[in-house]
């Protein structure tokens, strides 16, 4: 079996999301040089993008992982948010940066919104994902930092997955249908 025999379509090539990467690291470390920058990772499926944005992060900051689902194991999101581990660093009057992979129906991001700000007393949150699908968009959420505009199609790569396959795909790739349909 080749996970790349199952791809329909390249939607970022692997110079697109290098170039994506560095441009978004520059706007954040430009707006943020105070030293209270705290990058926080949803994993599982933005760990490839927030290694690569922070990497390019020019100004002090601290680093850490929330791990969140709406999914569970469907290709379509839940209404609930269910919280598998929350960060260890104390987020109060810090400049929180949630880095996603994809801004979907929004629910991930506007909960966690919410949550850093009234639970967590963050200073600020801002939202950076490396794809926007606004096609499906069901919460008043817009990405601070974005780095492409998607189609509403399945996309898999770079780090998202398909029933946690084709997450070390270098690329960003829509799915074929006949792969995911067949479990529906």
């Amino acid at each position: 079996m080749n996970i790349y025999n199952d791809i329909l379509q390249i939607l970022l090539n692997e110079e697109d999301i290098k170039r994506i990467t560095a441009d978004i690291a520059s706007k954040i470390s430009e707006k943020y040089y105070d030293g209270r920058l705290l990058l926080v990772c949803i994993l599982n499926g933005s760990f490839m993008f927030f290694s690569d944005i922070v990497r390019r992060i020019t100004v002090p900051c601290t680093i850490d992982f929330i791990r969140v689902s709406s999914y569970g194991e469907s290709t379509v999101s839940s209404e609930s948010l269910n919280f598998m581990s929350d960060i260890s660093t104390d987020a109060a009057n810090k400049n929180v940066v949630l880095v996603d992979d994809i801004l979907d129906t929004g629910l991930t991001m506007y909960k966690l919104r919410q949550y850093f700000l009234s639970e967590k007393n963050a200073a600020s949150v801002s939202v950076c994902t490396l794809l926007d699908k606004p096609a499906r968009r069901v919460y008043d959420i817009k990405p601070d930092y974005a780095g492409s505009e998607i189609p509403d199609e399945f996309v898999v790569g770079y780090g998202l997955d398909y029933n946690d396959g084709y997450r070390n795909l270098p690329y960003i790739g829509v799915l074929k249908s006949e792969i995911y349909k067949k479990d529906v």
